[in-house]
């Protein structure tokens, strides 16, 4: 099955969230339609970013990465609901390494 990362920036919470409802909402949209291998809270240059590593049902290369896409625009749409974003980011494994895709 093939692996992605999605990268969430995190510029905020909304009111009456803590922070740990961050990772809950996104690991709940995600782990909704794929299996969530491991999460991860990075700071990169100041900025708090979330990584979800997930799995997706294997397909042809565009089935892949459509079901992917959708599925981190969904983490995205969840994570707005408790905090303010940044930049969204979305990488697939190939050969042991972790690529951008569209």
């Amino acid at each position: 099955m093939p692996s992605y990362r999605a990268v969430l920036q995190i510029t905020g919470l909304r009111p009456g969230n803590p922070p740990e409802r961050v990772m809950e909402a996104a690991a709940e949209a995600l782990g909704s339609r794929h299996l969530v291998e491991a999460t991860q809270l990075n700071v990169v240059r100041g900025v708090p970013e979330i990584t979800l590593r997930f799995l997706v049902e294997a397909a042809n290369d565009d089935d892949e990465l459509a079901a992917a896409r959708e599925s981190a625009f969904a983490m995205h749409d969840a994570v707005e609901d408790v905090a303010t974003t940044g930049r969204l980011r979305l990488l697939r494994q190939r050969r042991g390494k972790w690529v951008p895709v569209g």
